[in-house]
């Protein structure tokens, strides 16, 4: 089956690819496993140097790389080189913390000497999505490789030149063969990589259903999963907000990617005394949003990367107005060549509308009138998802509510969502689980192996000196599983 690459601003078929044969991706997986037996015996400083190599080749070809993003899915060409400069400063971040993450941690026990070390788990396989084609799998494989595991990745059939120039970049750093491939295979073909036993553990970016069909295949194999499935971030908006700045940063936020942001705001919780000012500045500034050739520089929304999700985004809109919500802009797929669809604002979506609960990946909002910051929160947590949360109030009282009883990963307060090497990114509830970046990202893929050493003179299981200890009757014993 061939694997297309396609100009979602013009429709335009720019290369086609024919997916890996079975065979071919046995190989791959034989020579990612002979990578890992050498690769994670390589001295940390080795691996450092690749990194900062690697990064310095990203931030030096910014402009050809940014240029295939940008044609291959669509989003506006300068956030095509932001996402690139992303990926370099992320590489330079492991890079730089990696000896502290990965050092060994010493725990006192009492006369034996005890510490914890971190071992990589092998080959992890990345399952990852088309809108951030490189920063999706750089937050993935810079701390897989700093850490010693070897990558496979799956990515998204749209973006395959994106794939190949990865996996390029990585060896023209120094990296050693087989530490990181890119497999052009289809998404029924991910069920046979996962199978192979030499595949230690996978991480998925994606749909809710591609999460659960992998999870699901993951849990029966016994293998370590990180699953980040989108959400439907709430936007929160109380009386102290500074207004200005939150209207700026909420159209902001709702066509960041063309919309197609899995922490992009998509429903807007506006208290009563501001509602009407921000609903009224809000749908005109939506308006003033310019949409073109993403190529150019003062594009603001481009297409969405496939006409499939055209197709869906217009179906979830005509259902929420079927359900009685009104339309107060756009609504409308754009007429002509590519995959525009015009930036939206619904209001009065009812709870029962399935819109309500979706996610809404592209250039529509849903707005909702909030009595009060309890009532906010509520609405906040009605959803299946729980990534993360923007919320905008200059009350201490109200911030600390905020963070305390918002259902979600990550809660920003007076500022726009947004991923940071430096900081755990992940969700709770259908959002998934485990984390990426930081410290707790890296360690996702370890082993935390617990080590013991007996002091001179400690007792031993052997030593006939030690204090004996009665054996207790069966009876007075717990016959459940003990750790």
């Amino acid at each position: 089956m061939a694997i297309e690459s396609i100009n979602p601003a013009n429709g335009r078929l720019l290369r086609h690819f024919e997916a890996f044969s079975d065979e071919v991706i046995r190989q791959r997986i034989a020579v990612a496993d002979d990578a890992f037996r050498a690769y994670a015996t390589v001295p940390l400083e080795h691996r450092a140097l690749w990194m900062r190599k690697l990064a310095a080749i990203l931030e030096h070809e910014t402009e050809e790389l940014a240029t295939t993003i940008t044609l291959e899915m669509g989003k506006p060409i300068p956030a095509s080189r932001q996402e690139v400069l992303k990926c370099a400063s992320t590489c330079r971040y492991y890079a730089d913390h990696s000896a502290r993450i990965l050092a060994p941690e010493a725990i006192s026990i009492g006369s034996n000497h005890s510490y914890v070390r971190w071992d990589p788990l092998g080959i992890v396989l990345a399952v990852m999505p088309w809108n951030f084609p490189f920063w999706q799998v750089f937050r993935f494989l810079a701390p897989a490789l700093m850490a010693g595991n070897v990558g496979l990745l799956k990515h998204s059939s749209n973006v395959p030149q994106c794939a190949i120039a990865i996996e390029s970049l990585v060896r023209r750093a120094g990296f050693p063969r087989g530490t990181f491939q890119t497999l052009l295979i289809e998404s029924k073909q991910v069920e046979m990589v996962l199978g192979d036993e030499r595949v230690a553990a996978v991480t998925v970016t994606g749909s809710e259903a591609a999460g659960r069909a992998i999870a699901a295949q993951a849990g029966w194999l016994i293998k370590k999963s990180v699953l980040e499935l989108g959400g439907s971030d709430p936007f929160i908006v109380m009386p102290s907000a500074n207004l200005d700045l939150a209207i700026e940063t909420a159209v902001q936020s709702r066509c960041v990617n063309n919309g197609q942001s899995c922490i992009a705001a998509k429903r807007f919780l506006v208290a009563d005394e501001i509602y009407d000012q921000f609903e009224s500045r809000f749908v005109a500034a939506m308006e003033e949003v310019r949409i073109g050739d993403p190529m150019k520089d003062n594009t603001e929304v481009g297409p969405l990367a496939t006409k499939r999700l055209v197709d869906e985004l217009e179906a979830q809109v005509k259902t929420a107005q079927a359900a009685g919500a009104r339309i107060l802009t756009g609504g409308e797929r754009m007429v002509g060549a590519g995959n525009y669809f015009e930036p939206t604002v619904l209001v009065d979506v009812p709870r029962s509308c399935p819109t309500y609960r979706e996610e809404l990946f592209g250039p529509v909002a849903m707005l909702f009138r909030v009595t009060d910051l309890s009532h906010a929160i509520q609405l906040a947590n009605d959803t299946p998802f729980g990534l993360a949360a923007s919320a905008w109030t200059r009350e201490p009282s109200e911030q600390q509510r905020l963070v305390t009883e918002l259902q979600c990963g990550q809660v920003f307060l007076n500022a726009m969502v947004s991923s940071d090497p430096r900081l755990p990114f992940g969700g709770i509830k259908r959002s998934g689980y485990g984390r990426e970046l930081s410290a707790a990202g890296m360690r996702e893929f370890l082993n935390a192996k617990t080590v013991v050493i007996a002091s001179p003179g400690a007792p031993t299981p052997h030593d006939d000196s030690r204090e004996l200890i009665p054996f207790p009757d069966r009876r007075d014993m717990d016959t459940r599983d003990s750790d």
